[in-house]
């Protein structure tokens, strides 16, 4: 393998399972660059007092200090596979998992160590290109939201003036069919901004 091509290999490693002090490193600029979308996907949530929400995925924790912020939800837990990023999660987020208002879950999204109806809200941002088992993740996911709970996936598919076809056809010929047979209703496909050129949107339903 080519030295180029080992180093491409590792930074891919590194957004899909942060480690050490680079892991670190490449949590926060994720923060950064995902900030428009992960604005919008919370106003998307619409979340109300008393809620209980779960990330999936949290990283380095920057969407559920905002919506902790807001001061509305019961709880807020992020999960991550990466301890790495769950460490900053609980340095940005220490004054709420102190109060016990936030926790971190370091685990996998196929399988979720919650209970059934656990949540009302639960959503993910840019971690979809890193699930192994789709239809598993989402069982997951239907089983540990309450009855009428909204589940929200932000993702990218396409930048500029290209589409990203694999991606619309995962969204299209698995995604939004898995989740409907899994019970989902409403499900649909949200047009959100553009971030750094990036198409943003959303797959969004409700159990």
């Amino acid at each position: 393998m080519k030295l180029m091509e080992r180093v491409r290999v590792f930074i891919d490693n590194q957004y899909r399972t942060p480690k050490g002090l680079i892991g670190t490193v490449i949590g926060e600029k994720m923060v950064k660059q995902h900030k428009p979308e992960t604005l919008w996907t919370i106003e998307l949530l619409n979340i109300k007092q008393g809620e209980s929400v779960l990330e999936l995925g949290c990283g380095a924790g920057y969407a559920m200090k905002l919506i902790l912020e807001q001061d509305e939800s019961n709880s807020v837990i992020g999960l991550d596979l990466s301890p790495t990023v769950i460490r900053s999660a609980k340095m940005r987020n220490k004054k709420a998992f102190i109060e016990e208002k936030a926790d971190f879950i370091q685990g996998n999204v196929k399988s979720l160590p919650f209970e059934d109806g656990q949540f009302d809200k639960v959503f993910s941002i840019h971690t979809i290109y890193f699930w192994d088992e789709l239809s598993t993740t989402v069982s997951e996911i239907y089983r540990v939201l309450q009855p009428g709970g909204d589940f929200i996936l932000t993702l990218c598919d396409g930048k500029n003036d290209i589409i990203w076809e694999g991606i619309r056809s995962m969204i299209n010929e698995q995604l939004i069919p898995i989740m409907k047979n899994q019970g989902f209703s409403g499900v649909e496909v949200v047009k959100g901004p553009n971030s750094r050129h990036y198409h943003t949107i959303a797959v969004a339903g409700k159990k």
